[in-house]
C-alpha cells in the first residue's frame, strides 16, 4: 500500500501551538506506522511572529528555535513569507485547517472566518479556539456536513479531556438533557483565597505573579469566559444554536469574605456553575456563583481543576474530572482530534463517491 501524505495549515503558534507540534513530532512514526501517513506542516501563520509557507513540510524545530531564541520565525528564511491568516487559509495547499489563534470572546471572529473559508474549500478543520464553537456552531456545522469535510474542536473545553468525545463516541443514542460543571479556574483560586481572608485586590496580584488569573482578569471574574464554554457544550450537546451573549451570566465581583463564612456555616462552597437544562422545551442556560454543598463532587474542584457532568436519557449522569491540565494537556487535545481526522477522513472519501 502506497504511503500518503497529510498536510497541515496551523493558525496561531502560543504555547498551544508549540506543545502540538513538539507532540506531532514526538509521535511522527507511530502516526506512520497506524495510518501509513506521514503529516507534515505547510504552514504556520501568527499575528505577530511572521508566517512560514513549505509545500514540502517546515523544519518545526527549526521553527520552535526560531521562537525560543528571537520570539518570531527568522526574516531570513527562505520560506518566511509576508501573508495573512485568511489568504493562508484560502490559497495554500493543506489538507487539515488548525484553528489555535486567541479567543476574541464577544464575535468568535476571525476564527469563524477561518474555519468557515477551509470547509469551503472542502479541507478538514480543528479548532481550539472556542469562539466559532460558541458563536457559530450550527452554521459550522451543517457547511462541514454538507461539503463531506470533518470538524472536531475537543479543546474547546477543558483542554484535552474527552468531553465531546465521550458523548459522541460512547453515548450513542444518549439525549443529553443537562450539564452542569466548574469550567474556569481562574474563579476557582479567587473564591479560594477571598475564603482565607485576603483583600480581592491581592488575590488578584497574587494569582498574576503565579499565572492563575489573566493580565486583564475581568473576562472570567465576570463569567464571561465561563459563558462563551457553556454556550460551547450546550451548542454541541443539546442544539442550543445560542451565543455567550444568551446566558444568564453573573459572575464572582461582588461576592465578599462574609457571604463566603455565611455559606460555609450552612454546610456550604461557593463556586461559579455553568448550567444548561431544558424547560418549557427549551434549552436555557447560566452561569453564575452558587452554593453547593462541602460533600458535593462539585466542592471538591480547586485550583485549576475543572468538571463537567453530562446527564441523558439513557445512562444517567456521567461526571469528567480534569485534574490540574498543564499546556501538554490542552495540546493533547487538538493532537487527539488530528487523529479523529487521520482515522475518519477515508470515510468521508467513500461517502463522497457513493453520493
Amino acid at each position: 500500500m502506497n504511503s500518503s501524505n497529510v498536510k497541515i495549515a496551523i493558525l496561531g503558534f502560543g504555547n498551544v501551538g508549540k506543545a502540538f507540534v513538539k507532540m506531532l513530532t514526538e509521535k511522527q512514526e507511530e502516526i506512520f506506522n497506524k495510518f501509513n501517513s506521514y503529516v507534515s506542516v505547510v504552514a504556520i501563520s501568527t499575528r505577530s511572529k511572521g508566517c512560514l509557507i513549505n509545500e514540502n513540510g517546515i523544519d518545526l524545530l527549526e521553527a520552535l528555535n526560531d521562537i525560543e531564541k528571537l520570539n518570531h520565525f527568522d526574516e531570513n528564511r527562505s520560506d518566511y513569507k509576508e501573508i495573512s491568516s485568511i489568504e493562508v487559509v484560502e490559497n495554500v495547499d493543506y489538507d487539515i485547517l488548525f484553528e489555535l489563534t486567541p479567543l476574541q470572546i464577544f464575535s468568535g471572529q476571525p476564527a469563524i472566518d477561518h474555519i468557515k473559508a477551509a470547509l469551503n474549500r472542502k479541507k478538514h478543520a480543528v479548532s481550539a479556539n472556542k469562539g466559532p464553537i460558541a458563536w457559530a456552531f450550527k452554521l459550522l456545522r451543517d457547511l462541514a456536513e454538507k461539503n463531506k469535510v470533518l470538524f472536531y474542536y475537543e479543546t474547546t473545553v477543558m483542554d484535552g479531556t474527552p468531553v465531546f468525545n465521550l458523548v459522541d463516541e460512547t453515548l450513542k443514542f444518549c439525549k443529553v438533557t443537562e450539564v452542569k460543571g466548574i469550567l474556569n479556574s481562574t474563579t476557582n483560586f479567587v473564591l479560594e483565597e477571598i475564603a482565607k481572608g485576603k483583600p480581592y485586590d491581592e488575590v488578584i496580584k497574587e494569582g498574576k505573579k503565579r499565572g492563575f488569573v489573566e493580565e486583564d482578569p475581568s473576562m472570567d471574574i465576570e463569567g464571561w469566559d465561563a459563558s462563551a464554554k457553556t454556550a460551547a457544550l450546550l451548542n454541541v450537546l443539546m442544539g442550543a444554536n445560542i451565543t455567550p451573549y444568551d446566558v444568564d451570566r453573573k459572575g464572582i465581583e461582588d461576592i465578599t469574605y462574609e457571604q463566603i463564612k455565611e455559606a460555609e456555616s450552612r454546610g456550604n462552597v461557593i463556586k461559579l456553575i455553568c448550567y444548561g437544562g431544558i424547560k418549557n422545551g427549551k434549552v436555557i442556560a447560566r452561569v453564575k456563583p452558587e452554593e453547593v454543598s462541602k460533600n458535593s463532587l462539585l466542592a471538591s474542584i480547586d485550583g485549576t481543576t475543572s468538571i463537567v457532568s453530562i446527564t441523558t436519557d439513557l445512562m444517567g449522569t456521567v461526571s469528567i474530572v480534569e485534574h490540574e491540565p498543564e499546556i501538554e494537556q490542552t495540546a493533547y487535545g487538538v493532537f487527539s482530534d488530528l487523529i479523529r481526522v487521520l482515522s475518519n477522513k477515508d470515510k468521508c472519501k467513500e461517502e463522497e463517491i457513493t453520493l
